[in-house]
């Protein structure tokens, strides 16, 4: 039997504590989730509409594997381009959600 050792539990810190370096991290990272969201979306919209479908890679036991990479590329590519205009309507969620906090 192993010993379990006590944690220290602390409230959490109010987003008038955290440094503007640890929000410009936040702010960042919250960036980088909502194109990836914006690019899953995307991905999902083009799997829907029959990009990627059989046929596209000339058959073969990978083409589905490589069917599905070439969509999430693609999305990728759209989302960094600008893409729908999700992202920064995900993003300032994001970043209302973390600072309710």
């Amino acid at each position: 039997m192993t010993a379990i050792s006590a944690v220290s539990i602390h409230a959490p810190r109010s987003p008038r504590t955290i440094s503007q370096s640890a929000l410009t991290t936040r702010s960042d990272r919250a960036m980088e989730a909502a194109q990836k969201l914006e690019a899953t979306f995307l991905a999902e919209m083009l799997k829907s509409a029959g990009f990627g479908k059989e046929g596209g890679f000339a058959g073969g036991v990978g083409e589905e594997q490589f069917a599905s990479l070439h969509v999430q590329a693609l999305a990728d590519k759209v989302a960094k381009a600008g893409g729908l205009g999700l992202v920064e309507t995900f993003y300032r969620s994001m970043m209302e959600t973390t600072h309710d906090t």
